[in-house]
C-alpha cells in the first residue's frame, strides 16, 4: 500500500512539475512577444539564448532580423500555445500565430534552460494548417 501511495505522489508531483515547466517556457515566449509589440528590442533580446545573443551581437541587429524575417512574431494579432515536446533533452514549444491579415503561422521555439530561467535558442517556421478567410 505504501509503495502505491508513493508512486501516486511521485506521478502527481511530476505532473505539477511538467505543468510548471510548460508555464515557465510559455511565459518566456509571451514576454518576448510583449517586448516586440512595444518595439523594445533590448528587452526582447534578453529572452534570447547566449548563443543567439553572441550571433546577433546587438538588440538592433536582432530586431532587424525579427522585423524582416518574422513579421508575424513582431506584430501578432493572436498567439496560441500548442504542444510542448521534449526530444533528446531539448524542449520545443509549438506556437500558432495569427497575423494582422488573418493568416495562420505555426512556429516551433527551441528552448534552453539556464540557471536564470528559460531562453529562446531558435525559432523555425513550420507549415501552417491553413489560412483564415
Amino acid at each position: 500500500m505504501k509503495t502505491v501511495l508513493h508512486a501516486m505522489v511521485f506521478c502527481v508531483l511530476g505532473a505539477f512539475g511538467a505543468q510548471a515547466q510548460e508555464a515557465e517556457i510559455q511565459g518566456t515566449i509571451s514576454q518576448q512577444f510583449e517586448a516586440f509589440k512595444a518595439d523594445d528590442f533590448a528587452s526582447a533580446f534578453e529572452f534570447a539564448s547566449p548563443t543567439l545573443q553572441t550571433f546577433f551581437q546587438t538588440p538592433e541587429n536582432f530586431g532587424r532580423m525579427v522585423t524582416q524575417g518574422y513579421p508575424m512574431v513582431w506584430r501578432p494579432a493572436q498567439v496560441m500555445f500548442l504542444e510542448l515536446r521534449e526530444e533528446g533533452g531539448t524542449y520545443w514549444q509549438k506556437v500558432q500565430i495569427t497575423d494582422k491579415k488573418g493568416r495562420f503561422h505555426v512556429l516551433e521555439y527551441r528552448m534552453q534552460q539556464l540557471e536564470s530561467g528559460w531562453r529562446i535558442n531558435g525559432v523555425q517556421i513550420l507549415d501552417a494548417p491553413g489560412a483564415a478567410v
